[in-house]
């Protein structure tokens, strides 16, 4: 088999790329296609683990649930862990490699295109279509050389590209067009098409501005997709969506998290976030917790040492003192576990900057970073309830002491996480576990919440995905898009 392949690139981050590839593959699917996603090289601290050990980009996890398969570490070949403003985790089929800082990678990435080639290869010998999604913009010409995410990628793969502009941020004209002007003449032959995303409004009022970027650049307009709401039941992927905090409900179970500068999986969020009787609460840099919490959650972080030394910057350590001290209760999500014990060793820096600091002291366990990292699925139950829990683990560290007598899960039959004496503090490794609607709802009568609701959170993430799908299918011609799909190799000059 060989398959045919569609990449789709933006006119910046954050317009929309991962989504309408999730809805592409729900769509291809349902049309009775063997469909798979792949992004060549992705930029993220959202991370999911794949069957059989490895982790990829959050989205493209979401992207193969959308496609009806499992997460395959060939879907994100090179992934970039940031974990300080400079250097990155560079983590390669699935495995990390290397901590580099960014000048060297920018002048070495061009190294990793066989990596991404074989995973390319593979897929497009597995499936009839595969929808590849770029990261940030091809506009970015200081970027060009060596790329292997945008039009690098393309060229040497030979994939038909559609580009995508954000019409809420405004200037979407000028943004495609600029697009055009701006990119290789033979990058721009690439592009056989537009999308216009998240417009608000009458979409007619628009008529004119398409006329004028099609006839300024020559591309075809493949459609203006509305605002689709069902996005904001999906998992994130990129940071970017804390940027935006929603007012506090005042309603239900009262959760804060802090948000750490190198935040993590923070989608282990989402389910709590979408509870009708939770009302779940971003604290930003420069706030105080609120004193009215109820819980407080510390989520991952890739720079577990460095986002600690944040964390005490923010104040937040004599908030959550008070908090613990009022009768609050605290969980900690992999490097929030370990921030909330006593002690993080970190001597190589394995996580980070290399040292050791004094954590919160809340939790009577001390963690050491080791090179080794463990990534792997895990199933199993919560150790209070019973619950059955499943999720993944990503972490580099070993967490040990008195507290794991007390475990929060038990995973694989193995004790898993750590309790205080009385209970009010929790820690745990394990991802995805608030995805469980059992567990999630045990978990929130204890916390003092109501646990009679009936939401079923992989129902809803399953609905929001036909829901996003069947919004992308009514504004595009679908049709006219998968057509422009072509067998790897394919070059302009050959149309």
């Amino acid at each position: 088999m060989t398959a045919r392949a569609l990449m789709l690139q933006g006119t910046g981050s954050d317009v929309g790329k991962s989504v309408l590839t999730a809805a592409l593959c729900r769509i291809a699917r349902r049309r009775g296609l063997s469909v798979a996603p792949f992004k060549p090289q992705n930029m993220s601290n959202n991370a999911a683990a794949c069957p059989g050990g490895g982790e990829i980009g959050r989205a493209q996890a979401l992207q193969a649930l959308a496609a009806g398969i499992a997460p395959h570490t060939d879907f994100n070949p090179v992934l970039l862990k940031p974990e300080t403003d400079r250097k990155s985790q560079i983590v390669v089929h699935g495995k990390a490699v290397q901590t580099v800082d960014a000048a060297y990678y920018m002048s070495n990435r061009d190294r990793l295109m066989g990596a991404v080639m074989e995973s390319f290869d593979r897929l497009t010998n597995q499936y009839d279509l595969v929808l590849v999604e770029g990261a940030g913009s091809p506009a970015e010409i200081n970027l060009r050389e060596r790329d292997i995410a945008n039009m690098g990628f393309a060229r040497r793969a030979g994939v038909p590209v559609c580009l995508i502009g954000d019409i809420e941020r405004g200037g979407v004209i000028a943004s495609l067009v600029g697009t055009k002007t701006v990119i290789d003449p033979a990058d721009a032959d690439m592009i056989r098409g537009f999308l216009v995303n998240k417009f608000r409004g009458d979409i007619r009022l628009f008529d004119d501005g398409v006329t004028g970027i099609e006839q300024r650049t020559g591309w075809p307009c493949f459609g203006v997709i509305p605002w689709l709401p069902a996005i904001t039941q999906l998992p994130a992927e990129d940071a970017v969506i804390l940027d935006e905090p929603v007012p506090r409900s005042g309603k239900g179970l009262r959760i804060a998290a802090p948000m750490l500068s190198r935040i993590a999986n923070f989608d282990d969020a989402d389910p709590l976030r979408i509870e009708p009787d939770v009302d779940f609460h971003w604290v930003t840099p420069g706030r105080p917790i609120p004193r009215d919490t109820d819980v407080v959650i510390l989520f991952g972080t890739k720079s577990t040492l460095g986002d600690l030394a944040f964390l005490r910057a923010q104040g937040w350590d004599h908030d959550i003192h008070a908090h613990v001290r009022n009768g609050g209760r605290l969980l900690g999500i992999c490097g929030g576990y370990q921030m909330i014990g006593k002690r993080i060793i970190d001597p190589q820096g394995v996580d980070g900057l290399p040292g050791e600091a004094e954590g919160l002291g809340l939790l009577d366990v001390e963690t050491h970073m080791i090179a080794d990292k463990q990534v792997n699925e895990a199933r199993g139950q919560c150790a209070l309830s019973g619950a059955p829990v499943a999720g993944y683990e990503i972490h580099a560290g070993i967490t040990q002491g008195p507290a794991t007598d007390r475990p929060m899960f038990t995973l694989d039959n193995k004790p898993e996480g750590a309790r205080s004496p009385n209970g009010r503090i929790e820690g745990t490794y394990l991802h995805g576990a608030f995805a469980q609607d059992n567990f999630r709802r045990s978990w929130i009568t204890r916390s003092g919440g109501r646990g009679d609701f009936a939401l079923n959170y992989d129902g809803e993430v399953d609905r929001a995905l036909d829901a996003l799908a069947d919004g992308v299918e009514a504004a595009v011609d679908v049709d006219s898009l998968l057509a422009e799909a072509r067998a790897p190799g394919w070059r302009p000059s050959l149309v």
